[in-house]
């Protein structure tokens, strides 16, 4: 089992945005499995009125996902842990396709991430997946993309087209048709 201690060590996310409490089976290069207790105290709740419904206490299907996503950080960075992103190696996401949400997750929940690596190009990531509370799938993922690039990639200024100088050209005069003869 690795605790929230050792998770900071792999990963720089910090409160409010550290999205798991534990990873409870860690097979490097295959797959993982983390849990994320859900409760009231949490940030998005921060502005709930009292007169809120069950309904209004759904957790944010974007923070689930960033979740799950932690879990897949671990799974990557765990031989290679980088708790400061401005050195080494970030974690960047590619991208998702279809991620399904089955039912809401409210606080009282302990969400149960389940990640597998199905593929991996040099440092390009592919990973597919579910969520569960209980025995019950909150959440699939279909596919995930997640790269590793150097920190130090994202500190470059961007690349820019050269400067134009002067005026646009204007555009060559379009001929008037041809005229018929009347003859």
């Amino acid at each position: 089992m690795i605790t929230v201690d050792e998770i900071k060590r792999v990963l720089p996310h910090r409160y409010p945005m550290l999205l798991i409490d534990r990873v409870t089976e860690l097979v490097p290069g295959e797959r993982a499995s983390g849990l994320k207790a859900v409760t009231c105290n949490e940030p998005w709740y921060e502005e709930m009125p009292d007169t809120a419904s069950a309904e209004d206490y759904h957790y944010p299907w974007t923070v689930l996902i960033e979740s799950w996503c932690h879990v897949a950080g671990v799974l990557v960075a765990w031989d290679r842990p980088n708790p400061d992103v401005r050195k080494g190696k970030a974690m960047l996401l590619g991208g998702i396709t279809d991620a399904e949400f089955h039912r809401p997750v409210v606080p009282g929940d302990v969400v149960e991430h389940h990640v597998r690596l199905a593929r991996q190009v040099g440092e390009t990531f592919v990973f597919e997946g579910e969520s569960l509370v209980g025995k019950e799938t909150v959440l699939t993922i279909g596919r995930l993309t997640m790269t590793m690039r150097p920190a130090s990639d994202l500190d470059a200024p961007p690349v820019t087209a050269s400067p134009v100088t002067g005026p646009p050209a204007a555009a060559p005069p379009v001929p008037d048709p041809p005229v018929p003869d009347p003859l």
